[in-house]
């Protein structure tokens, strides 16, 4: 289904009928990607006297409960509520869902034992300061990222620098495939989350950040329509599917 969008006063050309989607699915089993120390979440049907809320095992409906993390089990979408001392609720902050947003894809470099996404690297990859999201895919790029156990291995991060760039750059929303932008083990600190949100100076409270995506090699780095969607919870953060779309053109 081919259709025009308007966006910050532009026009955009995209085929709807064929999405890229660039979330992880959640599932209850030990394929389901983990970090944060926690174990796999859970999906399993309701069990009340003779009721079972499987059909195949004799119930008339299919009825589960599903038990999980939204930082530590999939994709998900966060607000400045996610480090900050006052409640904030992804689901009253983010009120838009439809950006012109930029993919790029970075290779972390080595500082020590870590491997970071530095200032110096995204100004080198990310050059387009009409945009107002970035996708950050990390190199290199295996589908075992949809699976991985992330706990205890140290993953690659934003700079404290880079993400200060990022929000000077007029980045609103970050899509990154790692499960924080931070550092895994660092003191609580939180540098990149504080960063990009100028927590606590000046908060950008519409700002969001997405992280445990994965953007499969196949999609090139580029422009793209992204529709951001998350479940209606009311917490620092969601469970989310965001979505790209190619631009065909621009009117």
């Amino acid at each position: 289904m081919k259709a025009s969008i308007e966006l910050r006063g532009k026009t955009y050309k995209t085929d709807f009928s064929k999405p890229l989607d660039i979330s992880i699915g959640m599932r209850g089993d030990a394929k389901n990607p983990v970090a944060w120390y926690l174990g796999a979440p859970s999906i399993s049907p309701v069990k009340d006297g003779d009721f079972i809320g499987k059909v195949s095992e004799g119930g008339s409906v299919n009825f589960n409960t599903i038990q999980f993390n939204p930082h530590a089990h999939g994709t998900h979408t966060e607000c400045v509520g996610h480090i900050s001392r006052e409640f904030y609720s992804i689901n009253q902050q983010l009120k838009t869902f439809f950006f012109f947003s930029e993919l790029i894809s970075v290779t972390p470099e080595a500082i020590g034992e870590d491997q970071v996404i530095s200032e110096a690297i995204l100004k080198q990859k990310f050059q387009d300061k009409d945009t107002e999201v970035l996708i950050i895919r990390t190199l290199p790029n295996f589908r075992e990222k949809q699976t991985r156990k992330y706990s205890h291995t140290n993953w690659p991060y934003l700079s404290e620098a880079a993400a200060a760039y990022l929000r000077k750059s007029g980045i609103r929303h970050l899509l990154i495939d790692l499960p924080s932008v931070d550092k895994e083990k660092d003191g609580g600190k939180l540098l990149a989350h504080k960063a990009f949100w100028n927590y606590p100076k000046s908060t950008r409270f519409e700002a969001s950040i997405t992280e445990l995506i994965y953007v499969p090699n196949a999609i090139e780095d580029g422009h793209y329509l992204l529709n951001l969607q998350f479940a209606s919870f009311e917490n620092d953060a969601s469970p989310s599917k965001p979505v790209l779309y190619r631009i065909e053109e621009d009117i």
